[in-house]
């Protein structure tokens, strides 16, 4: 193939020209742009891509095309359900119809960072221009790998910043409030869910996917193993959000006894609904034992809040209230991000040392009174250092009430 290429000026516009030969002859090849820098950009990456013989001829493939009929497709078989129809959703809602006419060749950097602006300006969440950003810089990966396309567009683009405006705030809550609201939800048939939830900073559709068989009541140990999702409303079951999610977790006596009051609660309804009761083997189930809707379980922690007067926080909040006693109560940040399933420790120390600015406080009052008093500061307890020192959240005196990349595509659940 011949190598060589030019760029020029016509109009309003540049123009890049370059040609190739194959067997069939020489080709003549054009494509235009509204700045230089972009022409200069996509001809030196064309000129090495002949070079390194991987140059894809010009394809009128359009992007809506690529994501529908052949990117959609493989993610089906790749990602979690709820995963595909977020991506799904956005596709067909935001990028098809502004973009999905634009042949993928022709697609560029420019013209991402237009369409990100025009969503924004259209009242689109930053989040959600972000999360659009993300998918669509992972199916242009997959174009560079399948040759579509000779370099990933996206890598130049600039989606719009989140501010502190539009990160959700973290709220937490005391463990004062955390017991007025186990006190509040107490005769609710679903109360020792969410005092699982408190005690273990477990997710939301992690919850609702235990089983009894996942539960070891003589070893004090959960297997987180499956989740339920809400997927256009509709049901799911499937496998913790990642690999680091399937986990096991160690229970406190006071949560074993909840389980264990909710086991024997369970039974009763099982046997007055006779046939009608469908086992699923699920921990928390509706009275005829089919799944919990995700969406109900959270409505019923709003409407109990607010019944109650107590700080407006959100289902996922008690994951984070968890957390942040822990780490406060002097859990190591280890144990906490295993309890958590979070990929990384340093994640986790990204997400929540912040909130805990009393912890850097008795750091630094430690380091001084080595320094200057030449006393070494007091050792932790076993139960701080191997994470049990949650335990009497569901209950018990006060002392021992205190026990999100590459970016990464954000999804319902979060952190």
């Amino acid at each position: 193939m011949s190598q060589r290429g030019s760029i020029h000026r016509r109009g309003d516009v540049w123009i890049a020209y370059w040609r190739t030969e194959t067997a069939e002859g020489r080709k003549q090849h054009t494509k235009s742009f509204r700045t230089k820098k972009e022409a200069q950009q996509f001809l030196t990456d064309t000129m090495a891509a002949i070079r390194g013989g991987v140059f894809s001829e010009p394809s009128k493939v359009t992007l809506g095309e690529f994501l529908v009929e052949r990117w959609l497709p493989t993610k089906k078989m790749a990602v979690r359900v709820s995963t595909y129809a977020s991506y799904r959703g956005l596709v067909e809602r935001h990028v098809v119809p502004a973009l999905g006419h634009v042949q993928i060749q022709q697609l560029s950097a420019d013209r991402l960072d237009r369409f990100y602006a025009d969503l924004v300006a259209q009242g689109l969440a930053t989040k959600t221009v972000r999360n659009i950003h993300v998918l669509l810089h992972r199916a242009l990966t997959d174009a560079v790998r399948k040759n579509l396309v000779p370099r990933n567009v996206a890598d130049a683009a600039d989606p719009p910043k989140l501010n502190r405006a539009d990160r959700e705030e973290m709220k937490t809550w005391t463990p004062e409030q955390l017991r007025q609201f186990f006190a509040g939800i107490a005769n609710h048939r679903l109360a020792a869910a969410y005092i699982l939830a408190a005690t273990t900073g477990m997710r939301r559709g992690e919850v609702l996917g235990v089983r009894w068989r996942d539960i070891d009541f003589n070893a004090r140990r959960l297997h987180v193993q499956q989740t339920v999702l809400a997927v256009e409303y509709q049901i799911v079951i499937g496998r913790p959000k990642t690999l680091r999610g399937e986990r096991k977790i160690a229970l406190d006596d006071q949560t074993i006894q909840v389980l264990r009051n909710h086991r024997a609660a369970q039974r009763q309804e099982k046997q007055l609904l006779g046939d009608g009761y469908h086992d699923q083997g699920l921990a928390f189930a509706r009275e005829d034992g089919a799944p919990v809707h995700p969406d109900y379980f959270s409505q019923t922690f709003d409407r109990t809040v607010k019944r109650l007067g107590l700080p407006k926080i959100r289902l996922h909040d008690l994951r984070h209230t968890h957390a942040t006693l822990g780490l406060a109560a002097g859990v190591h940040v280890k144990v906490i991000s295993d309890r958590l399933g979070h990929a990384t420790t340093s994640f986790t120390q990204d997400v929540y040392m912040h909130a805990i600015p009393a912890v850097e406080e008795d750091a630094a009052d430690q380091i001084a009174q080595i320094v200057f008093n030449g006393t070494s500061a007091p050792e932790q307890s076993d139960e701080a250092t191997t994470g049990q020192g949650h335990a009497s959240l569901a209950g018990g005196d006060a002392e021992g009430d205190n026990p999100s990349p590459d970016e990464s595509y954000d999804e319902s659940d979060g952190r």
